[in-house]
């Protein structure tokens, strides 16, 4: 196994040596390890709530909605919203791993203050902790599929993109939550997170379709990502795919460079001056 001293030798004359050492992966042997003995709890209860959204609207208040309109045809009503929930299932997993752990590791336990000590550059960090974002993500997708499936909610067979779709959205989340949470302090600040996500949840268009608003309504909605979001795995899940798929894709690809830049930016001017 190579010496720290090592690895910084071989790193000097690389391109962005000070940024990246190739070493994410070491983030990632530490979360498995975390995750053994004390992480799976919030990993576990993240996915039940999305579970309970189907199961109480899908089935409850879907008996008395009926069909509706899709966008893409009538569908019962508990069809509707599954792609809408799972792509909001891998939301939360990606953006929760990135938002809370993340400011434990900042400003409590100062582990990225330790990590960057060593051979580690800021890229390997933001790169590992947004991997281990996107893995529980899609662990959720594909484990929401799996419920979803037996229950009859998947329309044809081009529902299993939705899969790549969620971590791609994961990836769009996970990236942009770390360098938002880097400039938090407090917890107090933190509950700003759960006052975004709230909202975007209830009016993005997960339990209903965003057209029953206003027009400036339904346009400032449009901006949301997570709006973004559910239209893609929507489009997926339905087999329905024009400009408008495209015009998601791109939207998450700015969201991901962006985040993935301002992120390393960041961890960079906390603890490499």
């Amino acid at each position: 196994m190579k010496s720290a001293v090592e690895i910084a030798e071989e790193r000097a004359n690389r391109w962005g040596h000070q940024l990246y050492a190739g070493r994410a992966r070491a983030i990632l042997e530490r979360a498995f390890i975390a995750l053994r003995s004390s992480t799976w709890v919030p990993i576990a209860t993240g996915f039940i709530e999305p579970v309970l959204y189907l199961l109480a609207f899908g089935y409850g208040m879907g008996e008395l909605i009926g069909n509706v309109d899709s966008g893409r045809g009538t569908v019962d009503y508990a069809v509707f919203i599954a792609p809408g929930l799972l792509a909001t299932s891998a939301m939360n997993g990606a953006i929760y791993d990135s938002t809370w752990n993340v400011f434990f590791k900042l400003n409590e336990s100062k582990l990225y203050k330790g990590m960057l000590a060593t051979p580690l550059g800021p890229l390997d960090v933001a790169l590992g902790e947004i991997t281990w974002a996107l893995l529980r993500g899609l662990s959720y997708a594909i484990a929401f599929l799996a419920i979803t499936a037996p229950l009859g909610l998947v329309p044809g067979i081009s529902a299993i993109l939705a899969i790549p779709a969620a971590v791609f959205i994961a990836f769009g989340f996970a990236s942009f939550g770390m360098a938002i949470t880097s400039y938090f302090k407090t917890y107090q600040q933190m509950g700003m997170i759960n006052i975004v996500l709230l909202p975007m949840f209830l009016f993005s268009g997960s339990l209903y379709p965003i057209s029953v608003y206003p027009d400036w309504l339904e346009f400032l909605i449009q901006l949301f990502p997570s709006w973004h979001g559910i239209e893609l795995v929507r489009d997926l899940w339905f087999g329905y795919w024009d400009a408008g798929t495209l015009m998601h894709l791109g939207y998450f690809c700015v969201m991901i460079v962006s985040g993935l830049y301002f992120t390393t930016r960041r961890l960079r001017n906390l603890f490499m001056r």
